[in-house]
């Protein structure tokens, strides 16, 4: 993977982390964050000021933002960690969840989608869409065993619901 990195969800726990290890890496990033309860900017306080890095704040779920940052910094790979996360919150305030976790990877989709289809042949295939998601989409372990690629959806939260649906878009894109 060469060119530079949009990080969603960077100025999150993870999302910051990672965007560090791409920085000392060498990579060029994009912090996409909408800065919310969950991502702050302090998280990326050491990034800010080092060659290569850049932040934005955005929404995931705005497609004039995502669309202005695909359009300006094109990038090579979109790094999807932004996500709407607690399940408590899910259970009081859903549709904040279906918001950011579908419809705002949808709309990275489309915008990935349309940023590829001028690029050569070589180009779109070296381009990278990476989606984390979460254990909770296949619901409850129990005190054993665990879960592997094959085991089925499952999710018992409207925070795992959304994550599911926005896994089952991305399979589908892929």
């Amino acid at each position: 993977m060469s060119g530079l990195v949009l990080v969603t969800g960077a100025a999150g726990f993870i999302g910051s982390s990672l965007t560090r290890v791409l920085l000392d890496a060498g990579r060029r990033v994009v912090a996409f964050d909408k800065l919310t309860y969950a991502g702050h900017r302090a998280s990326l306080a050491a990034c800010e000021g080092r060659p290569g890095y850049v932040f934005v704040q955005g929404d995931i779920a705005d497609e004039t933002a995502v669309a202005r940052v695909f359009a300006e910094h094109r990038p090579s790979a979109v790094m999807n960690l932004a996500a709407e996360s607690h399940v408590d919150r899910s259970i009081d305030a859903p549709a904040a969840f279906v918001d950011t976790n579908v419809v705002g990877t949808l709309v990275l989709l489309q915008a990935a989608r349309r940023h590829l289809e001028p690029l050569d042949a070589t180009t779109r295939a070296a381009f990278r869409f990476l989606h984390v998601s979460t254990d909770e989409v296949f619901g409850a372990l129990g005190p054993d065993g665990r879960f592997d690629e094959t085991t089925a959806y499952d999710p018992r939260s409207p925070y795992a619901a959304s994550k599911a649906a926005s896994d089952h878009l991305v399979r589908a894109w892929g």
